[in-house]
């Protein structure tokens, strides 16, 4: 039996791509990832973080999805909530990784309605979705971990071209002392647009 954890990393940036990742191994291998003692990425160092994600990678599949800031204000114009961007993501990671089992930090306030939903996106697979699961299921811990990486990854890359961009979040002084001193019409693509913060600029 094959089973999978999904979290997702930059989901509340203005700044850089969202990750959604999967990560998945069969059930008798999930003893191999126990024995990392992974938690929640927020509670690890970065340096930590790549560590344990290579680790991750030697031991099970993963499959990083990464939506970019330009996808998400293209899908919002359109009227799809971050939410349902999430989902297509967790949509196409299940469709790489094929497991039979598939456990969510879930992004919906109604865990229950998100796992009905997933239910249908193959068949007779088992979903479990609850809040919190990145710190209560060990490959959701991983899937966590490893689309930190790949998030962090990304925010360096922007780095070298644009160092004062902060960690991309609206919590961030540096972050949005970047985005005002950029007209609202020449912001790099790399900016969520869509997001309250950066259209409040705009007026």
């Amino acid at each position: 039996m094959k089973v999978a954890g999904i979290d997702e990393a930059g989901r509340g940036s203005v700044i850089g791509p969202l990750v959604v990742c999967g990560v998945a191994v069969e059930e008798e291998r999930e003893k191999y990832l126990e024995r990392l003692k992974l938690r929640d990425s927020k509670k690890l160092s970065p340096k930590r973080r790549i560590i344990l994600a290579r680790k991750i990678r030697k031991i099970a599949e993963c499959c990083p999805v990464k939506i970019t800031a330009q996808d998400i204000d293209l899908l919002r114009s359109k009227d799809v909530n971050l939410n349902e961007i999430e989902k297509i993501a967790i949509k196409k990671i299940i469709g790489e990784l094929e497991p039979d089992k598939v456990i969510i930090d879930s992004m919906d306030v109604k865990p229950e309605r998100l796992k009905s939903e997933v239910e249908g996106y193959r068949e007779n697979l088992e979903v479990v979705s609850e809040h919190k699961a990145d710190d209560k299921y060990t490959l959701v811990s991983a899937a966590s971990i490893v689309a930190k990486v790949e998030r962090d990854k990304a925010i360096a890359n922007l780095r070298k071209e644009f160092p004062n961009i902060g960690s991309g979040y609206p919590s961030d002084p540096t972050t949005i002392a970047f985005l005002k001193e950029i007209p609202y019409d020449e912001m790099p693509n790399f900016v969520r647009r869509s997001w309250s913060t950066v259209s409040k600029m705009k007026k």
